[in-house]
């Protein structure tokens, strides 16, 4: 069974490297995520934030527009994640420590 695991993290591996031969080099100016208009003649989200994100939101920092108002609802899920995961978290070893405290007078009678 080990071995099976071993070569399909091989073939894996493998896959990653392949498909990361096919990437744009990050500055090239030609690649299509750096062009103003997508294949298909529409534009370029990219483009539009950075043209119009100041007079949308009134916001001069633009990672702070394009997270809290381009991407409001999906930023407010991943921060609903973080929360409950933060939670469960504090739950499960505040648990922990009573158990041990109930246990200790225990220990000493």
């Amino acid at each position: 069974m080990r071995v099976v695991n071993y070569i399909l993290l091989g073939v894996f591996f493998l896959l990653l490297i392949y498909a990361s031969t096919s990437l744009f080099y990050r500055g090239d100016l030609e690649a299509l995520v750096n062009r103003e208009k997508s294949p298909a003649n529409s534009p370029n989200a990219a483009a539009y934030y950075i043209r119009h994100a100041y007079h949308d939101t009134h916001s001069p920092n633009m990672v702070t527009a394009i997270l809290a108002d381009y991407r409001g609802y999906d930023t407010l899920g991943e921060e609903t994640v973080i929360l409950t995961a933060g939670l469960i978290c504090f739950l499960l070893l505040r648990r922990e420590r009573k158990k041990k405290k109930k246990s200790s007078p225990e220990k000493k009678q």
